[in-house]
């Protein structure tokens, strides 16, 4: 554990805690000796935190981010809030904006003393899409309630339970031929546990982070067509990858059931690079890792014989 955090014994309240970024969040501030608060429409599934909690450190409420009401109990006592919902569907102003906004003035109102916002890299009130609008309008909300407040914006996240990562590698893993959607868009993917370490510095010191928003940048630059070469020669299979072409991705992207809309595919086109003038992570005190140390370790699973799979320089 932690010691010396000024987070040690602290109500921190994560509404959306019980997804990808915010389970990791969570687990930084169980180190750090934080109480913790999972507020989520779905709080069971982040019970596999339970094990890394001390007596009374955890708890778990249940969050509808759509209803005033229910966020104000969420936050009521706590000394910091994050708020971490992102929507790709649905009400995105609701859940990305308003409820920030919401989060943003039940913390102010409560005493809190640091509040951080998860945005994203490329949010804008004059985007193209629906994701980046409203995360952009969010942050003005939230910066309006709790003026001292961070603004974190991620690249695309990966990590090894969830995020980019497992879905194209269980792609690549099915798929002998496969398109690839935004193939020269760039990106600086981000490790999750990099942006856990930078909302929890942020959270730890206010006085120095608040009211400054930061980019959560990987170090390399990597086209979509490099992170999937890259997947296929860490299992180890010879896969034939080509660019899908946008006006064909156009209308794959409309059609229901399909694992991504216009929206995703607006933002695969675009990329995601860190811009300039914007703190990153290193301004957090956090020195982010590239996907390439990660990825022959986790790529061991989809091998077609796992550790047993012979491997030749």
């Amino acid at each position: 554990m932690a010691r010396n955090s000024p987070l040690d014994g602290k109500l921190v309240t994560l509404i959306g805690g019980n997804g990808f970024i915010g389970s990791h969040v969570a687990q930084d501030l169980l180190e750090r000796g934080a109480r913790v608060r999972i507020a989520a429409r779905e709080p069971e599934k982040a019970f596999k935190l339970k094990p890394l909690a001390n007596l009374g450190q955890l708890q778990f409420a249940r969050c509808n981010a759509m209803d005033k009401r229910s966020i104000e109990a969420c936050v009521k006592g706590s000394d910091a809030v994050v708020y971490l919902i992102g929507a790709f569907d649905g009400n995105q102003q609701a859940l990305q904006a308003d409820g920030a906004g919401h989060a943003a003035r039940a913390a102010t109102q409560g005493g809190a003393s640091s509040f951080v916002y998860i945005s994203a890299i490329g949010a804008d009130p004059e985007a193209e899409t629906g994701y980046y609008r409203t995360k952009a309008d969010g942050e003005r909300q939230v910066l309006e309630a709790f003026p001292k407040a961070t603004v974190i914006r991620p690249s695309v996240v990966f990590g090894e339970e969830d995020g980019l990562v497992p879905m194209f590698a269980d792609l690549v893993k099915m798929m002998p031929i496969m398109p690839v959607f935004g193939a020269d868009s760039e990106f600086q993917v981000v490790w999750v546990d990099d942006v856990a370490a930078g909302v929890t510095a942020a959270l730890e010191n206010p006085g120095a982070h608040g009211a400054k928003a930061y980019e959560a940048a990987g170090p390399e630059k990597l086209t979509m067509m490099q992170i999937h070469k890259m997947i296929a020669d860490g299992q180890g299979r010879d896969r034939t990858l080509f660019p899908m072409p946008t006006p064909l991705a156009k209308i794959f992207a409309s059609m229901p059931l399909t694992p991504i809309n216009a929206d995703q595919l607006a933002m695969l086109e675009e990329g995601s690079v860190a811009s300039r003038g914007t703190p990153g992570l290193a301004k957090l005190g956090v020195n982010p890792k590239p996907l390439s140390l990660f990825l022959d370790r986790w790529m061991v699973r989809y091998r077609k014989h796992g550790r047993f799979t012979e491997r030749r320089t």
